[in-house]
This record gives structure tokens, sequence and C-alpha cells, in this order.
């Protein structure tokens, strides 16, 4: 099994036009096509957005037996879909199964000969299935006959390129047999995992990515013999293993960061004292401190170059999921030593904060 590139990411929501509208106003995606009824989507109405490499499916149900209606009472918003780019999805699907996959939705063929695509489903984890997709021309539309387009033909002025990675979380005691699935079915390689540490709380965490190199998910679960930390609030407010955030790669983080501020964005704010260590533990940052503490983008570096990131806060009534913008120098890990960073950072802001005792 060949998987190219992430497809598409299918989100389930109470209300696509919102949701897709805030999409586009913040981030600067664009409608791309919709489908309905009338198109033949049955029980659901979706939006198709584009930006760059990223497609993006914003689905509301329109019948309470579909199952982004399912989803989104167990889950709220959210990710449910991860489309995988494949040259045949028939023949993924078969293997898939072969290997021990749960089907979710049997091949299905749309659009004229020479430019037929090819949707076939399994599941993932949790909830989420993986539905491949295979084209049998790369101009060919999205979903021939399902959506109709808008005629976007793309924007040179974009903030987001791609999908960088997949944040996943699952329950304690599932991330072991998580990442053989993905190794055994899907084929992927185990390319990293560390145990972090953050004062009382820990969490394991493993990286698996397609043998193309565009396909990456980090898989975390949580130490429930320490104290309960984000995972465990994840995985309780979420209702199980599910997708924690979507990390967008940008090619300029701090012209990304400032434009989607401007547009109504917030960002997780950072400790000053993070920027205070910085230069010590860095060794020097590609990008000024100065700036970097102005936009509250966070640096980590490995042997291979250095990363920026900043994460958004998240707007869900449940608080599970939000997202990222990267920015790569030659980095291949994830940023986990900012974590640790960013906690020790908080602990002394919390000290010099300590009122003196009598």
């Amino acid at each position: 099994m060949k998987i190219d590139s992430i497809d598409h990411i299918e989100l389930y929501v109470e209300d696509a036009e919102g949701t897709a509208g805030r999409l586009c106003d913040s981030f600067g995606f664009a409608v791309a096509g919709r489908g309905g009824p009338d198109t033949g989507l049955h029980g659901c109405r979706t939006i198709l957005l584009r930006q760059r490499e990223i497609t993006l499916l914003v689905t509301e149900a329109l019948d309470p037996a579909h199952r982004a209606a399912a989803y989104v009472r167990r889950h709220g918003d959210g990710v449910a879909v991860i489309g995988l780019a494949v040259d045949d999805a028939r023949a993924a699907f078969a293997t898939a199964l072969e290997r021990g996959a749960e089907p979710v939705s049997p091949p299905e063929e749309s659009g004229p000969e020479g430019a037929r695509v090819t949707f076939a489903s399994v599941t993932g984890f949790g909830d989420v299935e993986h539905r491949f997709a295979s084209r049998e021309a790369s101009y060919a539309p999205f979903a021939p006959g399902i959506i109709d387009e808008t005629g976007y033909t793309g924007d040179a002025a974009t903030l987001l390129q791609a999908v960088d990675h997949v944040a996943v979380c699952v329950p304690a005691g599932e991330l072991a047999e998580t990442i053989r699935r993905y190794q055994q079915v899907f084929g992927f390689d185990q390319i990293f995992e560390e145990r972090i540490v953050v004062g009382s709380q820990a969490m394991d965490s493993k990286v698996v990515q397609s043998s193309s190199g565009n396909v990456t998910f980090t898989i975390l679960e949580p130490d429930t013999t320490r104290a309960p930390g984000q995972i465990d609030e994840f995985v309780r407010s979420h209702d199980g293993a599910g997708v924690q955030h979507l990390a967008f790669l940008t090619a300029d983080i701090t012209a990304a960061v400032r434009t989607c501020a401007e547009r109504g964005v917030r960002f997780l704010t950072t400790p000053a004292a993070y920027y205070d260590a910085l230069p010590g533990r860095l060794g020097g940052a590609d990008l000024p401190v100065d700036t970097l503490r102005e936009l509250n983008v966070l640096a980590d570096r490995d042997p291979f170059g250095e990363m920026l990131q900043i994460f958004t806060e998240s707007t869900h009534p449940r608080r599970t999921l939000f997202w990222e913008l990267i920015e790569r120098r030659g980095a291949q890990t994830f940023g986990s030593n900012n974590i640790k960073a960013l906690y020790e950072a908080v602990e002394r802001r919390q000290a010099v904060d300590q009122p003196a005792g009598p």
C-alpha cells in the first residue's frame, strides 16, 4: 500500500456555514465547492475549502441517521475523516481489510472515464475513518457528480501550505496497539518516540509516518499513574480517542501569525520567562527573540535545524480542537522541548509572583 499524501480532511460539525466562514475569514481558506442532496450527497451538506495543498470538507448532517450526526452528538465538532491519497483506492481498501481494518464505506466511483475519482473508507482510531482516494487524472474535480465546484484556481498570496502533521490523543493503554495497527494495516513507520514529563504530569508520545514522508501522526497517551493533564482532559471531554489539533505548515510564521491575529485569531500567550531562557536553551534563534516574544511564537531545535510553532486558543465548547501553525527551517521533530520549557517558565513566574510569608 503506497500512501502518497493527505488528500483531504473532513470535519463533522453542527453548523457547516458558520465553521467554513470562520476558517475562510481567519486562516485564508476559500470556498471551492458545495454539495448536498441536490448534488447527490445523502443526508448531509458539505462545503469544500482549499488553500495550496490543503483540502478541507466541512460537513453538517441533515438526517439524524447520518454518521456526522452521531459523531457530533458524541464528540462535538471535530475531525472525522482523514483522506489518504493512493494510486488505487480499491486495491488499498482490499489490502487494508486483509490486514485487519474494519470497513466503513466500500469503493464508490464517480466522474467520466479518464477523470474518475474513487473513494473507499476503513476505520482509523476512535471514530475517525481513513478514506482512500485515487484519481485517474490530476486535474479531476474533488468528487465529480457529488460536489459542485466553483472554479477555484488558487491564490499565490496564501498563508498556509500543507498539513504538516495530525496530533492524536488516545486513552491510556492504547498507544502501543494504535502504533501497531498503523504499521501493520497502513504500512507506516515509527520515526520517533519519547516520554514527556512536566512536573507531576507525564505523557508518552510516538510518531508514525507514511513511507512517502507526507503523512505524519503524532499520537499521545496519558500516564494515569501521574497527575491528570491535558491529554487526560482531552480524552474525557472528547469521549475517546480523536484529533487534538491539525498543524498547518507555513513558509513565514511571523507573517501568518500577524495576519491571522488581525483577522481575530487568538493564539496562546507565552510567559516572558520562556523567552528569557531561550537564548541559553537554543544558542540563538534564527528569528530575533524580541520578535518571537512579541508574537508568542515558540522555537525549538533538533540536529537538522530549527522549528517555529504557535497554537491557537481552542474555541470549541469542549476545548478539544485547536490549530497549530508551524514553520520548519530544517527541523524534523515536533517541538516537545517546548512543553518542558513552557512548564518551567510558568513555574518560575509563579515563584516570582508568590507572596512573601509573614
